[in-house]
């Protein structure tokens, strides 16, 4: 019996209780704050990225932030916000902001699931993997504008292209 059919089976599913299984079968590295939080840690290509999940049930939404760290000069700022508009343009399952107060890149995502939904760990998994594919597709471009010297268009051209098919 695979994940989903186990949690289908349940009454009451808890999307961090979900998050929780997921992130043991994929042997991340995860700390359960609260009932409704979790934090976790999943390895990229470029970087570790830290995940946090929270689940609101007074809006009934599960929101997901993907952040890791990031110092640009302060004569670069302008090149990021223009490069983050980019990246944010050609995506459409979340969006990066910049923290600068905390010094971190963010991918933040929120899914409603509001009138008594509740979401599939294939769903959940999906969200996750989304989170971390943005910022690995486009990592070298905030690298290349923030401290290569190219401009946000050129910054732009080594974003990795999103893949379609299977191989």
């Amino acid at each position: 019996m695979g994940l989903s059919e186990d949690y289908l089976s349940e009454d009451d599913l808890h999307p961090i209780d979900i998050v929780e299984t997921l992130a043991t079968e994929h042997a991340w590295e995860f700390d359960r704050v609260t009932e409704d939080q979790i934090a976790m840690a999943v390895e990229g290509q470029w970087r570790t990225y830290s995940l946090t999940l929270a689940w609101s049930p007074q809006d009934e939404t599960l929101r997901l932030i993907c952040t890791f760290e990031m110092d640009p000069p302060l004569d670069r700022r302008a090149n990021l916000f223009d490069v983050l508009n980019r990246c944010n343009d050609m995506v459409w399952t979340g969006a990066f902001t910049y923290w600068d107060e905390q010094k971190l890149m963010v991918w933040r995502y929120g899914l409603c699931l509001a009138g008594g939904q509740f979401a599939s760990p294939h769903q959940i998994d999906r969200l996750i993997s989304s989170a971390v594919l943005a910022a690995e597709r486009f990592y070298p471009a905030f690298q290349m504008v923030c401290w290569g010297d190219k401009s946000p268009a050129d910054a732009m051209h080594v974003a990795i292209a999103e893949a379609y098919g299977r191989a």
